[in-house]
């Protein structure tokens, strides 16, 4: 076996980021070999997923379904990521019928049924109970029979020449591996593809900027009898100042962002229903231009982040009618990131897909779509002015597949796709049928001892067609 070394080492040196490491220590580090590692070995199944967020849980569910014996990799200490811990609210996009993503929105509302039903330009606004949904995709994996690990990040993937054969994973009990016939990269960022050595691109293809990162979080204490909602920064909604003027909410927001009473990039505070009266889900605050990446990046824009949502509750509190009295009821855990790694595979989601509604004979997700939300990476509101239209699309078999890679499928936002395509298929119900799809076909491929890549997309298309999806 070729053990990946140098990503090894390099994982394992982000992993020890915060502690002391001597120079003994990291000498030792270079000196560690692929046999040396395989004497961690922990663990194996047919098919391991790499994150737990919602793409994640459903190829997680959707391989076990398929009678794969499966793991489940998650970094966190609950599953769900931007469904759960990033406060992410509502759930947006849509896919063809018959996806784990109608099942997903139908256990989320099961409890709800008497909660309002909200229609935008931006679709139909699913709410989400973020602690409520933790215990219901825990429920989920278990019952389909997957191993779930927690508090687990990938450090790197295990290789064998150019085929991903499993996981180095970091433990509270030390690094372990996990070996797998197939692996599952819904990590979000690609962390698995790229230490397998995958092509990646990062950002718009004329600058590299990427979408700026949020903390989005709920506000309760809103009088329900003037309370405003403001699903995005072209709803025409109207409010009365105290003044008595009156004027569209999104004027107030760039005025309010002008004076300075809002921060630097936040042109428009989103303000969502949830299932609770009184409550809204806020999507507002905005960091450009930082490597999510990085660590070090990270815990800087935690606390910008952080005295931002506190900026936008008095922006509310101070000129919105109906939030004079609202205060944080939560905040999410983790940043949520719009964007980082897309990595090439052996077909791509391009913008004439999404513009033009394309349909393709290999495709495994019919019928995506949502917005081209492109966030501004250099400033506030939107890259194009607005969020333009898109028609349905399919996402194509290949995206899936990262090239020159075997063992390997990717899930969720990392697929093969251009940037302007990805600001369309990165929100949730187009990654969650995505996942369903990777998951099956990477059971597929584990049970007959295949690749994924050597499993025809007419095979998993088969499969999914005879679970109910609807393929076009």
């Amino acid at each position: 076996m070729d053990f990946n070394r140098r990503n090894f080492l390099k994982g394992a040196a982000v992993m020890a980021a915060g502690t002391c490491v001597t120079a003994t220590e990291a000498a030792a580090k270079t000196t560690r070999t692929g046999a040396e590692v395989s004497a961690t070995a922990w663990l194996e199944a047919d098919v391991v997923v790499a994150g737990g967020g919602p793409a994640g849980v459903c190829a997680a569910v959707s391989a076990a379904r398929a009678g794969a014996k499966t793991i489940l990799v998650e970094r966190f200490g609950c599953l769900g990521g931007n469904l759960t811990l990033g406060h992410v609210s509502p759930v947006l996009g849509k896919a063809s019928k018959g996806t784990m993503a109608d099942e997903i929105r139908t256990l989320l509302n099961a409890n709800h049924q008497d909660a309002k039903k909200v229609m935008t330009r931006n679709g139909p606004e699913e709410h989400i109970d973020h602690e409520e949904a933790k215990g219901i995709l825990a429920r989920l994996c278990a019952q389909a029979g997957v191993t779930v690990l927690l508090c687990a990040p990938v450090v790197d993937a295990l290789m064998d020449g150019t085929r991903v054969t499993g996981l180095v994973v970091d433990t509270p009990k030390g690094l372990r591996t996990i070996r797998a016939k197939v692996v599952v990269d819904a990590t979000g960022d690609g962390r698995v593809a790229v230490s397998a050595g995958a092509e990646t691109k990062i950002g718009r293809e004329s600058d590299g900027g990427t979408q700026p990162s949020t903390l989005e979080f709920v506000v309760d204490g809103v009088d329900e009898t003037r309370g405003i909602t403001a699903w995005g920064g072209t709803d025409p909604v109207k409010v009365t100042l105290k003044t008595g003027e009156t004027l569209e909410y999104r004027e107030l927001c760039k005025r309010k962002n002008r004076e300075g009473e809002l921060p630097q990039n936040v042109t428009i505070v989103r303000l969502h229903r949830t299932f609770y009266p009184g409550e809204r889900s806020v999507n507002a605050t905005q960091l450009n231009g930082i490597d999510v990446l990085d660590p070090v990046a990270l815990g800087k824009a935690e606390v910008e982040l952080r005295n931002q949502i506190d900026a936008c509750v008095a922006f509310l509190r101070n000129y919105v009618p109906g939030f004079e009295t609202c205060r944080v009821k939560s905040a999410a855990s983790t940043l949520g990131v719009r964007e980082t790694r897309r990595v090439m595979g052996d077909a791509m989601v391009v913008d004439a897909d999404v513009v033009e509604g394309r349909v393709h004979p290999d495709a495994v997700v019919h019928q995506a779509w949502f917005l081209i939300d492109i966030h501004n990476p250099k400033g506030g509101g939107q890259a194009e002015g607005h969020s333009k239209m898109a028609k349905p699309y399919d996402i194509r078999y290949g995206a899936l597949l990262p090239k020159g890679v075997e063992g390997l499928l990717t899930a969720g936002r990392c697929i093969s796709g251009t940037h302007r395509a990805h600001a369309s298929y990165r929100v949730m119900t187009p990654c969650m049928a995505i996942g369903e799809a990777a998951g099956l076909a990477a059971a597929l491929a584990a049970k007959s001892d295949r690749t994924p890549r050597q499993v025809p997309a007419s095979e998993v298309r088969a499969a999914l067609v005879a679970r109910g999806v609807d393929l076009g």
